[in-house]
């Protein structure tokens, strides 16, 4: 009797892994998503609206772009884990460094201030 109790739990129990969320289930690669999120601002810290982020895929050279709002801020969602991406912004023809999101950084989000010498 106490066998085949332990037998149920244990099936359990593997049903219960077996449904983790997509953490560890995408491909069996332990792939996730990934969220970028941060601001575009000018040297003397104040956002800069109407600031346009380019985000690119450094494996597919795929260019996805984000308009900036009132507060500067600016996200990208469902980024893939395993892959490098780069992104800077642009603000009245002048553009702020370009920055790394690395497939080694492994935060789920990752927040990266751009700044744009306006002067």
């Amino acid at each position: 009797m106490h066998k085949r109790i332990a037998g149920v739990l244990g099936l359990m129990i593997m049903a219960g892994l077996l449904a983790l969320p997509s953490a560890y289930s995408e491909k069996g690669k332990g792939e996730t998503s990934r969220l970028l999120t941060g601001k575009v601002m000018d040297s003397d810290e104040a956002p800069l609206p109407n600031s346009v982020v380019y985000l690119t895929n450094t494996r597919t050279h795929v260019v996805k772009t984000y308009i900036v709002g009132q507060d500067g801020l600016y996200h990208f969602p469902a980024l893939s884990s395993n892959i490098d991406y780069e992104v800077y912004a642009q603000f009245k023809g002048r553009k702020s460094d370009t920055k790394t999101l690395s497939q080694f950084d492994n935060r789920y989000q990752v927040n990266i201030t751009l700044k744009i010498d306006t002067k």
